[in-house]
């Protein structure tokens, strides 16, 4: 697949999931707690799956607008809310699984899912890189 980077985000983790994570123009500079689900002490940190839900919610939701802008729709409010799960696989290891749940007030609720079922298919970079790897569900309310 032949990608035109345009931009590129570098972040540095250390200690991993008990650590910290800083990107190199320091507008990110986060510690990392393990969450007491998963045997560590929880607290005022973040994890990386906050982390990975904040950015699929994000773009999925510019992804909306976006398609919703070239098919010439208003949207007057949205929102995502990314639900990420972590646990052990069937295979071994580890795996992750994704829940976004779209709201699009005032669009009848097939629009809205057409619309989410382009963003999806066709248009958010976070959908392209889980397909085939994450259970994604998408539900709109």
């Amino acid at each position: 697949m032949s990608i035109q980077t345009l931009y590129t985000a570098n972040v540095t983790a250390t200690g991993g999931r008990e650590g910290r994570v800083v990107a190199d123009d320091g507008k990110l500079d986060v510690a990392l707690a393990l969450p007491k689900a998963l045997g560590g002490p929880g607290g005022e940190a973040t994890n990386p799956e906050q982390l990975f839900a904040a950015g699929y919610a994000a773009c999925f939701e510019s992804a909306i607008r976006f398609v919703a802008r070239e098919q010439k729709i208003a949207i007057t409010a949205s929102s995502v809310t990314a639900t990420v799960g972590v646990g052990p696989r069937a295979a071994g290891g580890f795996g992750i699984t994704a829940a976004l749940t779209v709201s699009l007030p005032g669009l009848e609720k097939s629009v809205a899912q057409a619309l989410a079922d382009r963003a999806h298919q066709d248009i958010c970079p976070y959908s392209h890189a889980t397909r085939g790897n994450v259970d994604v569900k998408i539900e709109v309310i």
